[in-house]
């Protein structure tokens, strides 16, 4: 069963562009990656799921109920917006609670639980608060419900290394127990660990929705090729997945998108002592798809 599921989601604001066209789904269970650059459409997309803002055309269901529904769809969903405002005159503990009774929940036991992992002071105002502990409060806010549904914008924001390793062993804690997230970051290393599969967003478009090995084994990577004595190149340039081939004297580097099996029977019979394969991370990946105009 999915989670999430939409079906050509639009958005517009007057004549500007929100979202055009959103068809995806997310599988129950699942973390999703959600990136596109800053003004892609991806904060529209969260606030439509949420139910906050009305589609312009399309439909989109959450845990299985129209977004339509609004507050049981809110219920069962935290959200952590990429731009937190907090009630600055409340202690840490006070503004949990109001979101605790909001949602009708005892969120006691979790409230303390997360707040102790994250080594929070909710006896602190929130005006007296780091940019960190302000985040930490976010987190502890979207996930303190136990919900089925996350919705995640830059959720590791302003977080310390040692607390982003700690969120990231919740989110699995959350998948493991078969919550969902839709994750956007622009902490590229953070979606490649934590999501399988990501959707990259453009100007308010999908560009693609695809497992991230899938990605990476289309994308343009280097394999470095060393030889005896130098070699005929031009046998290497006409292979259909190379797309450039650098010399310099026994050595070789070859631009490669798809498999690499022709490239290195070839090498073989060339008698090649030495292959590198250098793999493109996603953000190299995701830098490519949106500066070649993929959307």
């Amino acid at each position: 069963m999915s989670a999430l599921e939409l079906q050509n989601l639009t958005k517009y604001y007057g004549e500007d562009l929100g979202i055009e066209g959103l068809t995806f789904d997310v599988a129950e269970g699942e973390t999703f990656g959600f990136l596109g650059p800053n003004g892609a459409g991806k904060t529209t997309t969260m606030r439509l799921l949420l139910g906050l803002i009305w589609p312009t055309r399309g439909t989109a269901t959450v845990l299985g109920r129209n977004i339509a529904d609004g507050p049981p769809v809110r219920e069962r969903v935290g959200y952590l917006p990429g731009t937190l405002r907090l009630y600055e005159n409340l202690t840490g503990q006070e503004f949990l609670n109001l979101f605790a009774r909001l949602r009708q929940r005892d969120c006691a036991k979790q409230i303390k639980a997360l707040s102790s992992r994250f080594d929070l002071d909710l006896s602190r105002h929130i005006h007296d608060l780091s940019k960190g502990n302000r985040q930490k409060l976010g987190v502890v806010q979207a996930f303190m419900h136990e919900p089925d549904l996350l919705l995640l914008d830059e959720p590791t924001s302003g977080l310390d290394p040692l607390v982003q390793r700690e969120f990231a062993e919740l989110v699995r804690e959350t998948t493991a127990r078969g919550g969902t997230l839709l994750l956007s970051s622009h902490v590229m290393s953070e979606v490649e660990l934590l999501t399988d599969r990501v959707a990259i967003l453009n100007l308010g478009r999908l560009v693609l929705v695809e497992h991230i090995s899938e990605l990476k084994a289309r994308a343009v990577r280097t394999v470095e090729l060393e030889f005896p004595a130098p070699v005929d190149s031009s046998k290497f340039e006409n292979l259909q997945s190379v797309r450039e081939v650098t010399t310099h004297r026994n050595r070789m580097m070859c631009k490669v998108s798809g498999s690499e099996n022709e490239l290195l029977r070839l090498a073989v019979d060339n008698n090649v002592q030495m292959v590198i394969t250098h793999e493109p991370d996603l953000n190299e990946i995701f830098l490519g798809l949106i500066s070649t105009g993929a959307a």
